[in-house]
């Protein structure tokens, strides 16, 4: 069965030679010659071919173009000379098979069959995926930059909650905070498109928004540990911030596809990667329009399906709840199997009744099958303080019950002992001789 193949290398002297070797009999057949991005990507979202050749010098290629063809059902196999850097940058775009534009047209047949064999479902592929770097990771490259294929061990920690500011914030930053003093090397992202607040939280109102250069970077294939750590705001010797965007119609530019590469990364630069989500989960954007569009939850969802634990945040009173336990089942419909951590947020006696923990807790038994809640007490004096000083609560009100709690959460998601603790000391009683 002859594969159809449209090809994107315009201005390269070896692409005649490229295209008559291919027509030749190989069971690859070129037919179309994409002369730019936008007749790729219509040709690719007409079906006119199941797979694409194409070269790291195509002008305006990044990793939302390769995201765009996979989602189109085309397979993405680049072509790279022998003399030149186009393998490193085709890789760093998320391309997993690359190929010599001089070598043996066995070669590229074989390529371009296997990656349309492993494009299986047009769906649910991202072309610039976790599948794809995974696929390329282990890498040598020569210049002994790091690719974006290179995946750490630290972990990644998703701090959601439903609409109507349950604190998802002020429980991101402080227990990043608390992580870092722990001894752990700590990375606070700000990924809400909504409104991103942990700038202002921390006095950094003058700084670029972290995470969307470094999400430019990883697009356009020029992201690596070094350049993500420049991104970051170095805070204290164990914590650094990514803040978020300033201004909310930027949300275009933390692209879904660019955050797989920013948290893949993340996990080397960091022990501990903190994401301060936004609270949508809908994923219905793009049924408004006939092409790909933006999504602005897809920040939201990346973050959470690339999470290790995803920390969902309630507040205490019977509204926050309600919105809870309904934002819980989208949440399990979005990222199934996700480990879920639910902390309420702001307990008060004065809106819930006596006894607020055993009441919650068994409110989110019965409505939302919660096995295992942590409760994080109201201390308003505390958190305005911090505020008012752009400080942690560490700084601004360390013996506060609510800091204690969020301590005692960070020790538990890292699994060390809680410092803030006292240890108790037992009267042995004296024996009389």
């Amino acid at each position: 069965m002859t594969i159809p193949v449209l090809t994107a290398v315009t201005g390269s002297p070896w692409e005649s030679r490229l295209v008559a070797a291919l027509d030749s009999g190989s069971g690859v057949e070129v037919v179309r010659r994409c002369v730019d991005i936008a007749d790729l990507l219509a040709a690719a979202a007409a079906g006119h071919g199941r797979a694409v050749l194409l070269s790291a010098d195509l002008r305006r290629l990044d990793r939302e173009v390769v995201r765009r063809l996979g989602a189109s059902g085309v397979a993405v196999v680049g072509v790279a000379a022998e003399d030149d850097q186009g393998e490193i940058r085709l890789r760093q775009l998320g391309v997993a098979r690359v190929v010599s534009a001089h070598g043996g047209d066995a070669e590229i047949v074989d390529a371009v069959s296997a990656a349309v064999e492993d494009l299986v479902d047009p769906a649910s592929a991202n072309g610039a995926g976790t599948t794809t770097l995974m696929q390329a990771s282990g890498e040598v490259v020569p210049t002994g930059r790091e690719t974006s294929a290179e995946v750490g061990l630290g972990r990644i920690f998703a701090i959601w909650g439903p609409t109507g500011a349950p604190g998802r914030t002020t429980l991101a930053v402080n227990l990043a905070a608390e992580i870092s003093m722990l001894g752990r090397a700590t990375l606070l992202a700000d990924a809400d498109t909504y409104g991103g607040a942990v700038a202002q939280m921390l006095g950094l109102l003058d700084e670029a928004p972290g995470l969307a250069g470094a999400a430019r970077a990883a697009n356009n294939g020029q992201l690596d540990l070094a350049s993500l750590a420049r991104h970051a705001r170095q805070m204290t010797p164990q914590l650094r911030v990514l803040t978020g965007i300033t201004r909310t119609e930027r949300w275009p530019e933390v692209r879904p596809a660019s955050l797989d590469v920013v948290w893949a990364l993340a996990r080397g630069l960091a022990e501990a990667t903190v994401v301060d989500c936004g609270f949508s989960l809908e994923q219905d954007e793009e049924l408004s329009f006939d092409t790909a569009a933006p999504r602005r939850n897809g920040a939201t969802l990346t973050t959470l399906e690339q999470a290790d634990v995803v920390v969902a945040v309630s507040s205490a009173e019977p509204v926050g709840l309600q919105r809870f336990v309904r934002g819980l089942s989208d949440l399990r419909g979005a990222v199934p199997g996700a480990d879920v951590r639910v902390v309420v947020n702001r307990l008060r006696a004065s809106v819930v009744g006596p006894q607020p923990e055993e009441q919650v807790r068994a409110a989110l038994q019965r409505h939302a099958a919660v096995p295992r809640v942590t409760f994080v007490p109201d201390d308003a004096t505390a958190a305005d303080a911090a505020l008012m000083r752009g400080q942690m609560l560490a700084e601004a009100a360390a013996n506060s019950p609510m800091r204690q709690a969020i301590a005692q959460l960070a020790a538990d998601l890292i699994g060390v002992p809680d410092a803030t603790r006292k240890p108790r000391h037992r009267n042995r009683a004296r024996t009389h001789t």
